[in-house]
């Protein structure tokens, strides 16, 4: 019955509670028919109207009476049926009696909740014995993120020291540097350090002593690397590193004020909103050493001297392929010094992500290395997915793969149709151009756009792949196979070409270490550093193909490089193409995503080299920090020592074939 379903346990343990509420509940009629079974202190209540049908059917009320306060005696003596189980049936025993009114009869009131609850609620129902609670299992403790970054913190008089030994153990590539303010903490510097041929990762913290003059040791001796990643930190943060010899800005106007990531930084007190006025560049190179009494010495020295022939290539100039700026001293047509000046299309992506949320920091990614968009996503995707502890479908990680795969081939071949047209063989860039529509045709069809993709979200993908996609990308492969016989036929057996390729612009294995030049550009050096090989990711680890690797460290071997690269990747998703699985292209996420609080590391192998993504979380929804190692950073800190010795005509043949992307330098 209905009163038997909607009775329950709290209506017994909160009797005193429930008459009243029940008693307003009834209706006139159901009122009149309670009383004859209601028990003696429910008849204390009853109105004048109902005592003139009292004395009409006093005989038959006084019956049952007896009957109700024994079986409820009865029932609570008994522990183990529920009161709300003996009490139903009493409801239905005065109501034939009372079927002789015809005022009654007219609304069956024994079958209206009210009723039913009234001699429950009337009787003082025992108490249940609380049942023993069953213990709850003990909480596994929580796994460790696969990317969390355990730092071992080091004291600042120590730093220097400790780097050394690890380089000294095989620690010989410096993957990332991160400047961190840690509030009360104070402000410092996590290092990430790699074995350059295994590629096991350690991470050191120093926090400099005071705040108000934060200093640390240099390791511009240790990494060549390390010149301009002190100078962003400086820049940024304003940590001075001592013997540092270029400790000028590298980002910033040198007439800003301030540096911006600091947490108590407010830029807009002492700088102009929009800089209209010429930009200042120093010709001062600034180094700092600590004097015996703890307080810094600031030396200064020319960056040139006044009889150098400097030139200038940028910031608008075609060779430098973006916003760019290469000071170069030559000597007759011969370059001897290059100084980069960078910053031109800075955005602050870093800084702009501290107030985002995480899904909102995503659109930012395929802003930076626009060549590479499909894996900037990637990168950070991967690094807030392992945070969190979060797993994606393999059909999620087999179409990443492709895609990157994709990006990659379409870098590549914007490479090449670019290195052409500096060169001035413009129908070999024609073709590029030619076969890269295709694969922005296939984007185009799946993600919506064709340069900025928004594709990979946090937890998988924005949109499953097109239904045309499997078999356009194998209409690409099979296109793109014959049309690479045609680029050696044009350009790359070219005597022109090879003649200012070869032998031109050489980096060598320890050269791309020191400096960090991963990619293509450290490949072409000798320098195995492909990550898809060394920490394999998404779904690497169930294809076969081959890390390209030469030994010249030329412009002739970095340009071989790519095209071979392009071959490799197509036998990637040739693999993979007709064997997608089944399942979700995007896992169920919550509303407001949260990293648990604590530190993270994660890379992929980019268009360009390792990109790298640093995230520090505080437990709540925004990134406390979020530094991206840039592939293109590295790239144009070694264009002084591999153009250096060479003609000024070839400074553009080997900035094309090292492959920077300026707005992913400058973030």
């Amino acid at each position: 019955m209905e009163e038997k379903e909607q009775l329950t346990p709290q209506t017994e343990n909160t009797a005193a509670e429930v008459a009243p509420k029940a008693a307003e509940n009834v209706s006139p009629a159901a009122e009149n028919n309670a009383v004859s079974a209601v028990a003696a202190p429910a008849a204390e209540a009853v109105t004048p109207e109902t005592k003139v049908e009292e004395k009409n059917e006093a005989p038959k009320a006084e019956a049952p009476a007896p009957k109700v306060e024994e079986k409820t005696a009865t029932t609570e003596a008994q522990p183990t049926p529920a009161p709300a189980q003996e009490a139903a049936p009493k409801a239905e025993t005065p109501a034939p009696k009372a079927e002789d009114k015809p005022a009654v009869a007219e609304k069956p009131a024994a079958e209206k909740p009210a009723t039913a609850e009234q001699p429950a609620a009337a009787a003082p129902a025992a108490p249940r014995p609380a049942r023993p609670a069953a213990p709850r299992p003990a909480a596994k403790p929580a796994e460790p993120a696969k990317n969390e970054v355990k730092a071992e913190v080091v004291a600042p008089k120590e730093l220097h020291d400790k780097l050394a030994a690890l380089k000294a153990e095989g620690y010989t590539f410096l993957e990332n540097l991160t400047g961190v303010d840690w509030g009360e903490e104070g402000m410092g510097v996590v290092y990430t350090v790699s074995n350059a041929e295994t590629f096991e990762m350690k991470h050191i913290k120093a926090v400099a002593e005071s705040k108000e003059e934060p200093y640390l040791d240099s390791v511009c001796d240790l990494w060549d690397i390390a010149n301009f990643y002190e100078r962003e930190v400086y820049d940024f943060y304003g940590i001075k590193f001592l013997n540092h010899p270029d400790m000028r800005r590298i980002f910033l106007r040198e007439d800003w004020v301030g540096h911006p990531f600091r947490k108590d930084d407010k830029p807009e007190e002492h700088n102009e909103e929009i800089a209209v006025g010429d930009e200042p560049i120093s010709d001062l190179a600034v180094c700092y050493t600590l004097n015996q009494d703890g307080t810094l010495n600031k030396t200064e020295t020319p960056l040139f001297a006044e009889d150098d022939y400097v030139i200038n290539l940028g910031p608008q100039h075609p060779s430098t392929h973006g916003v760019l700026h290469f000071r170069t001293r030559i000597d007759g047509e011969t370059i001897t010094k290059i100084d980069p000046h960078l910053g031109y299309i800075h955005r602050g992506i870093e800084k702009i992500s501290e107030e985002l949320t995480y899904p909102q920091t995503l659109a930012l990614t395929d802003r930076m290395d626009y060549l590479g968009a499909m894996q900037n996503r990637h990168a950070l995707c991967a690094c807030i997915e392992q945070a969190m502890g979060v797993e994606v479908s393999d059909r999620v990680q087999v179409i990443r793969t492709i895609m990157d795969e994709l990006q990659r081939i379409d870098s590549h071949l914007l490479f090449f149709s670019c290195l052409c047209q500096d060169m001035g063989a413009t129908t070999a860039f024609l073709y590029g151009f030619r076969d890269r529509e295709l694969i922005l045709d296939i984007f185009e069809e799946t993600c919506g756009g064709r340069l900025i993709l928004n594709y990979n979200m946090i937890g998988g993908l924005a949109y499953d792949i097109h239904p045309n996609f499997q078999k356009r990308v194998k209409e690409f492969i099979v296109t793109m196979r014959k049309n690479l016989q045609e680029y050696d036929d044009i350009f790359t057996g070219n005597v022109i070409f090879q003649t200012r390729a070869k032998g031109v612009g050489i980096i060598t294995k320890e050269q791309a270490i020191s400096f960090g030049c991963t990619g293509g550009t450290g490949r072409a050096s000798g320098w195995s550093n492909d990550l898809r090989k060394h920490r394999p990711y998404a779904a690497y680890d169930r294809v076969e193909f081959n890390e390209v690797v030469r030994t010249e460290g030329d412009s002739f071997a970095r340009y071989m490089i790519r095209l071979d690269e392009i071959r490799e990747s197509l036998h990637i998703i040739e693999q993979l193409i007709d064997n997608i699985p089944e399942g979700n292209f995007a896992e169920k996420m919550k509303p407001v995503i949260k990293l648990p609080a604590g530190c993270y590391y994660s890379a992929v192998e980019g268009s360009r080299g390792i990109l790298g993504v640093y995230l520090e979380s505080r437990g709540d929804k925004f990134p406390y920090r979020l530094h991206y190692r840039a592939t293109g950073l590295p790239l144009v800190a070694v264009m002084d020592t591999a153009c250096r010795g060479n003609m000024i005509a070839d400074l553009i043949t080997i900035g094309g074939t090292i492959d920077y992307v300026v707005p992913d330098i400058d973030r």
